[in-house]
């Protein structure tokens, strides 16, 4: 668990319990849409939720609020093979690895494993009414200076 290598517009930081201590199994991670995309110019907000046999296990990624995407059930929770501890999970992956992925699938929709409807819908029948939405989106989470 480190902070000090992220890469830009990123951040990564334990969450806070009642008390003022550290919960070292919460994480709260932003992630910057990329650069000449549709999701660009908003940072999404989302937790590492890390079980406590990791990395044995992998953390689950949840977007609060839930964010409107393919691959993002409507609880939140991220649909991603590296994170699946049935599919691509290694205890090597690192918390920067998992970012990066997540923010690769926000431009790049996995359409084999859809976990929203109405996002996946409007993905595959009217993409311009999805970049549309995507965009307003990207506007709601444009950082405040």
């Amino acid at each position: 668990m480190h902070h000090l290598d992220h890469p830009f517009g990123f951040y990564c930081k334990p969450c806070k319990q009642a008390d003022g201590t550290l919960d070292l199994l919460k994480w709260e991670a932003g992630i910057p849409g990329k650069k000449n995309t549709i999701w660009e110019g908003g940072v999404y907000k989302l937790f590492l939720l890390f079980p406590d046999d990791y990395p044995t296990k992998p953390p689950k990624v949840k977007f609060d609020p839930p964010l409107f995407h393919p691959n993002v059930y409507p609880s939140g929770t991220v649909c991603l093979s590296i994170i699946n501890e049935d599919d691509g999970w290694k205890p090597a992956i690192s918390i920067k690895q998992i970012l990066l992925g997540v923010q690769d699938l926000l431009n790049d929709p996995n359409q084999a494993s859809p976990a929203q409807a109405d996002a996946y819908q409007l993905y595959k029948k009217d993409r311009a009414a999805y970049e549309r939405r995507v965009r307003a989106i990207a506007k709601e989470n444009t950082p405040r200076e």
